[in-house]
């Protein structure tokens, strides 16, 4: 389904429509799955495969077709802001809890998913129609390898693409999520490698330790060796792979 009516995509740069993937399931709880691929590209085995997955654990998906390159902020993160919001007014439709909607996102779509988790309360696009009247909080967060620093541990090229050659202090601040967790960022899972040679384990490190200082329940995951993008990892890295049993049970955990 189309994000926004097609005369009315705000910001746009580009032709793209952006959309998202419908995968149904049986349960109360929907997610919306941002698939990496450092704002240049979306890559798919962070999307359908992910949603396939959540669909056999009975679990509701959408793949957000986000805005890529050319695109830079805030298209992307005006296209999460919209796909809860219509996610949320579909749940009567496709039979899932319009209090138990999360956002996934992996490498710069775990960027785009924190992104809207921090700073959901701000305004991005003027509203278009009623669907723009409905809450876009993520219930939850779940983050894979995130990009989470537009700083000294950030990925230059999703920087660059985002925010573009350079960047003013300010975007730099306003975009690096650990500085913006507050008090009301919703409870968030986090896995990353050690050896993560793309982005650095750090950034998952600096967003647990402010999700703590904010006191917001957190669980993080770190392994201790795995390449950068490894998605499910059932097949290549079965240790790895362990978070999705961490991610179920945790989602368990938090609707207890």
């Amino acid at each position: 389904m189309n994000l926004y009516p097609e005369s009315k995509i705000p910001h746009n740069r580009g032709k793209f429509i952006p959309s998202m993937d419908y995968y149904e399931s049986n349960g109360e709880i929907c997610i919306v799955i941002c698939p990496g691929g450092a704002y240049a590209k979306r890559a798919e085995h962070e999307g359908k495969d992910v949603a396939l997955w959540l669909n056999s654990i009975g679990i509701h998906a959408f793949v957000l077709n986000y805005r890529i390159k050319p695109s830079m902020h805030p298209e992307q993160i005006s296209d999460a802001v919209r796909a809860v919001r219509l996610a949320r007014s579909k749940s009567g439709d496709y039979g899932y809890n319009p209090n138990k909607i999360g956002i996934m996102g992996f490498s710069a779509g775990g960027h785009l998913a924190a992104s809207l988790a921090v700073h959901y309360n701000k305004k991005f696009y003027d509203e278009i129609d009623d669907v723009d009247l409905i809450d876009c909080r993520p219930d939850f967060a779940i983050l894979g390898y995130p990009v989470v620093d537009m700083g000294e541990f950030t990925h230059s090229l999703t920087q660059k693409i985002l925010l573009g050659n350079h960047p003013k202090e300010d975007m730099i601040e306003f975009m690096s999520i650990q500085k913006n967790v507050h008090d009301n960022t919703p409870p968030t899972f986090i896995w990353h490698t050690a050896d993560d040679n793309a982005v650095p384990v750090e950034n998952s490190l600096m967003l647990a330790s402010a999700l703590g200082k904010h006191k917001i329940p957190y669980e993080l995951h770190v392994y201790p060796s795995g390449r950068h993008g490894l998605g499910l990892a059932f097949e290549e890295n079965p240790h790895a792979a362990q978070w999705t049993v961490a991610c179920r049970n945790w989602l368990g955990q938090i609707f207890n």
